[in-house]
């Protein structure tokens, strides 16, 4: 198969609700750990590439934070699920495709399907890390509840049911922030190094 890729040394699968640093704790992993060491893989970047594909519509825009990704989230949603009805791990494999790094941050995992993925693909190899921020924190941020998105299964999807790794806690404490992400950034650079 043209798209095997060597087998990651650590799979750590991120999730949470919008507007709870996900991408910024994330950023801040591969940050410390270097770009050789860890690459970041956002499965949400193969979905909009596709739908922009097949709706005709501007990537860049639909990867941006602006209105234009928001007027098409809703549709976005739905058309992602019916991809993955037909195929659980479509997006999956599109974004680990090319990966070379020994440590993966899965920055944006939504369903349980996408967990279920790594785990049965990266066994051994896959932790997961849920970032939460109080709803305070997160409208301090420019979230407000929006009806067909913070409702359904691409954001409440692993609320329950799912027994995390690590809970890490992201409500603009850079030192408790730091002490959280301790335990993850030595566990990954311990699993870089089995390699070398």
């Amino acid at each position: 198969m043209g798209d095997r890729h060597p087998r990651p040394r650590l799979v750590l699968v991120f999730s949470g609700k919008r507007k709870s640093g996900k991408d910024y704790v994330t950023d801040l992993i591969q940050n410390r750990l270097g770009p050789e060491v860890c690459c970041i893989l956002r499965l949400s970047g193969p979905l909009k590439q596709r739908y922009a594909q097949e709706h005709g519509l501007d990537l860049d825009q639909l990867l941006g934070a602006g209105l234009y990704k928001e007027h098409y989230r809703a549709d976005m949603i739905h058309w992602g699920e019916a991809r993955r009805r037909q195929d659980p791990g479509f997006f999956c494999r599109l974004a680990t495709r090319g990966a070379q790094q020994p440590v993966w941050v899965v920055s944006d995992a939504r369903r349980l399907s996408d967990l279920q993925w790594f785990w049965s693909e990266f066994p051994q190899q896959t932790q997961t890390v849920r970032v939460q921020s109080s709803e305070e924190t997160r409208k301090r941020r420019g979230w407000s509840f929006t009806a067909g998105v913070d409702d359904a299964e691409s954001e409440c999807g692993l609320d329950s049911g799912v027994e995390f790794d690590w809970i890490i806690t992201n409500d603009g404490d850079a030192p408790l922030l730091e002490e959280q992400l301790q335990p993850i950034l030595t566990r990954a650079a311990a699993a870089a190094a089995d390699g070398s």
